[in-house]
């Protein structure tokens, strides 16, 4: 029988983790359901043992540390990635978990914003972020992924034990989604019911701070898995720039046949050479990424 690991990270879920232990053990009775404490000082680790849970812990705080350790301790076939907080209804376990051991899909993600989310979430930052930072992103990778940062995943085996987890935050949903799109991962989408917490149980996530990470995070990896792209939209926006400076020069030495503002034309060169500079990065750097993409396949057939 395929093994399959429910992966619930906590920071501090004692109102809820032991009803979300109770539901996933009701809705996939197979299943090892592993609770990673991060620190929590409220018995969270207590509660979710008691409930039937394997407890373990990860003193790095952040949720992408936990998933760090997760992904390297636990074997499985299928990977369930949950939150502690009870926003996800068990109900979805199964069909996402069937995807993964019958289809061969390398990653489900529960898709919160095409069904309740709006309606359930009361933080207007929180849904404006989701949606900038999914039309960032689908630009960008030229997908058509609908929730980026939902916390309710399937995961093959193949990706928990090929994917590289570099952040340490909340901004690890936007970085193994990127992986996923650039390394031509299987993905599939799932739309969720989403149900806001419940009295007493508090938002681990900061608006500005974390919705800043994941910012960077998008901007970082873009340059990282895109970097022609990148360093082109550099290129022209110096090259705009220096075209901006280069109009006043050329009108006044055709009306007068002199050169009569040598800073400014000195400083459209700059900008035409840094423009030129920009853009040989972006094309040594994308010859570097698809050696790497070429890699990464190999490794996976080796695998």
């Amino acid at each position: 029988m395929p093994k399959i690991a429910v992966l619930i990270p906590c920071y501090n879920e004692s109102a809820t983790v032991a009803k979300v232990v109770t539901d996933y053990k009701n809705a996939l009775p197979e299943a090892d359901i592993y609770v990673y404490d991060n620190n929590s000082t409220d018995g969270t680790d207590e509660l979710a043992r008691e409930a039937g849970a394997i407890v373990k812990y990860e003193y790095r705080q952040g949720k992408g540390n936990v998933i760090r350790s997760m992904f390297r301790q636990i074997d499985a076939d299928c990977y369930l990635m949950i939150d502690g907080d009870d926003t996800y209804p068990a109900e979805h376990a199964r069909e996402m978990c069937e995807l993964v051991l019958n289809k061969g899909v390398d990653m489900v993600i529960g898709d919160r914003l095409s069904s309740t989310y709006f309606e359930q979430n009361k933080r207007p930052f929180h849904n404006a972020g989701n949606k900038a930072v999914r039309l960032l992103i689908n630009k960008i990778f030229n997908s058509n992924v609908k929730d980026i940062m939902t916390g309710y995943r399937a995961f093959s085996r193949t990706f928990v034990k090929n994917f590289p987890v570099l952040s340490k935050g909340f901004e690890i949903e936007t970085e193994m989604t990127i992986h996923a799109l650039d390394k031509n991962f299987l993905l599939e989408e799932v739309p969720v019911d989403y149900r806001d917490r419940p009295e007493g149980s508090v938002s681990k996530l900061n608006t500005v701070s974390d919705g800043i990470k994941v910012i960077m995070t998008i901007f970082r990896l873009f340059s990282e898995y895109k970097p022609l792209k990148f360093f082109s939209i550099l290129a022209a926006l110096l090259a705009l720039l220096g075209s901006g400076f280069l109009i006043p020069v050329l009108v006044d030495y055709f009306e007068t046949g002199l050169v009569e503002r040598f800073p400014t034309l000195f400083v459209c060169i700059g900008c035409f050479i840094i423009a030129a500079l920009l853009l040989m990065c972006g094309i040594i750097l994308h010859a570097v990424a698809k050696k790497h993409r070429m890699l990464f396949e190999l490794w996976l057939n080796r695998n």
